[in-house]
């Protein structure tokens, strides 16, 4: 991309009130208003395009945020010295913060992506732009100029990624530099223009005591997660959209020991590891030069010369399913995957749909019996009204009657009913069930607390 696309962008209009969807959140704290000297923002940005663009300014100088904000705030200073106006010291650091946001940032999303309150960015179009906020919808009282300033903030997040998003491809899948997520469709897909998704990645990483303390799990739940990982077994996480399978996924993973290798395979990649050996493969999507593009399925197949002692696929979506499944039954014991579904048996269903995707012929009870020896357990994981996240069934896959695999609940989430607020109320209670796989468990040296699978008993 040219240095002048990069550069070009727009300046974000007044800002309307903020309006709520559902009950009121008060909206982000944005930065402070910038004076209103709009002939004066507009001089200085189109100076600034034209010294970077003279002094051949690009590559490494332009990524580099604190470089630029020297040479920005020098402009600044420089050009109210000259047109002698009058700001103060906060207006002239709204100012700079602005136009480095604006010129080598996200523009006017730079703010929200900065605020730990909020979990989601979403843009309908340029005038629309809501967050999300402890499970709920606001508008963040923010807008892009028009659908071009919004085009160039979704080309500065996808063109160092080496990928592109076009008229002849109009959906992407990206990531920032600190892991959030991005997805960006534009027309002629998008009737309202372009839509940009952010699902922000917590700059704290969670461990399996955050989700202790959010209420996600409670603590024997937490420590069977533990055995069930160290004890090598497979995994599938299960669950909608934004239920938080790749949080719970990269926790699980966590419980893995430091001696395993583990080869890491995503769309985009996500997880954050903290164990020293491992590798992390990530697709390509074919580009308009080469056409050349390097799918989950392949690298789930070059994974497996790769000498890995555990798998883990962020997630699961198409005939790549075979090969994780191949994978699990032929050694790599204690891999993990995610994949969409509203229950363990819906997972179940979905495995042998996206088995059949890979385009071989084979038979059901053949696909069922080749899920029911590969899956050890689903972590069925919800998003519940009022925005809290609960792992709601631990559930063993027990192995084949006939053509049906049969699953057993060892933990699950009940509810009880909601609190004056509407939030769901319940309690995460053992059934009283002892896995099968206590076996393979205890084969690595663990020493499994059986206490923790007793059944409370409620009055």
């Amino acid at each position: 991309m040219s240095l002048l696309a990069r550069l070009k962008g727009g300046q974000p209009e007044a800002k309307p009130t903020a309006e709520a969807i559902g009950p009121a959140e008060p909206a982000p704290a944005a930065e402070a208003a910038a004076p209103q000297q709009d002939p004066f923002k507009t001089h200085l940005h189109h100076r600034l395009i034209e010294k970077f663009q003279k002094e051949q300014m690009d590559g490494p100088k332009m990524n580099n945020r604190e470089f630029m904000r020297g040479k920005i705030a020098a402009e600044v200073s420089a050009l109210i010295e000259q047109q002698k106006k009058t700001f103060t010291p906060n207006q002239v650091t709204v100012l700079v913060d602005e136009m480095v946001n604006e010129m080598v940032g996200l523009s006017i999303l730079e703010p929200l992506l900065k605020d730990d309150a909020i979990s989601e960015i979403m843009t309908v179009g340029p005038d629309l732009i809501y967050i999300e906020q402890k499970g709920r919808l606001t508008k963040s009282g923010l807008r892009f100029r028009d659908n071009d300033h919004l085009m160039h903030v979704i080309e500065r997040i996808v063109t160092p990624l080496g990928r592109r998003i076009d008229e002849n491809s109009p959906m992407v899948d990206a990531r920032l530099p600190d892991g959030s997520r991005v997805n960006a469709v534009i027309p002629p897909v998008a009737l309202k223009g372009a839509a940009l998704t952010i699902r922000k990645f917590s700059k704290k990483k969670l461990d399996i005591e955050d989700m202790i303390r959010f209420g996600t799990v409670d603590e024997r739940m937490a420590k069977f997660l533990n055995y069930a990982v160290k004890g090598k077994l497979n995994i599938v996480v299960s669950g909608g959209t934004g239920s938080g399978k790749t949080t719970t996924l990269n926790i699980l993973s966590s419980f893995i020991p430091n001696d395993d290798r583990v080869v890491t395979i995503e769309d985009a990649a996500e997880l954050r590891l903290s164990q020293e050996h491992v590798v992390s493969l990530e697709t390509k999507p074919a580009r308009s030069a080469d056409g050349v593009s390097v799918t989950i399925r392949d690298l789930v197949k070059n994974a497996l010369r790769m000498r890995p002692d555990r798998i883990v696929v962020g997630e699961c979506r198409g005939g790549e399913a075979l090969d994780m499944l191949q994978a699990m039954n032929t050694g790599h014991d204690g891999s993990l995957t995610t994949g969409h579904a509203n229950s363990p048996r819906d997972m179940l269903a979905r495995l042998e749909t996206m088995v059949l995707m890979a385009g071989m012929d084979l038979p059901v009870h053949a696909i069922r019996a080749q899920i029911a020896g590969a899956v050890d357990m689903i972590v069925q994981q919800s998003r519940l009204k009022g925005g809290t996240r609960k792992i709601t069934k631990l559930t063993e896959v027990q192995g084949m009657e006939g053509d049906t695999i049969i699953l057993q609940d060892i933990f699950e989430y009940v509810q009880t009913g909601f609190d004056n607020q509407g939030h769901i109320q319940g309690y995460f209670s053992a059934t009283g069930l002892i896995p099968k796989f206590v076996d393979k468990i205890e084969t690595q040296g663990i020493k499994i607390d059986y206490s923790i699978f007793e059944k409370e008993k409620k009055s």
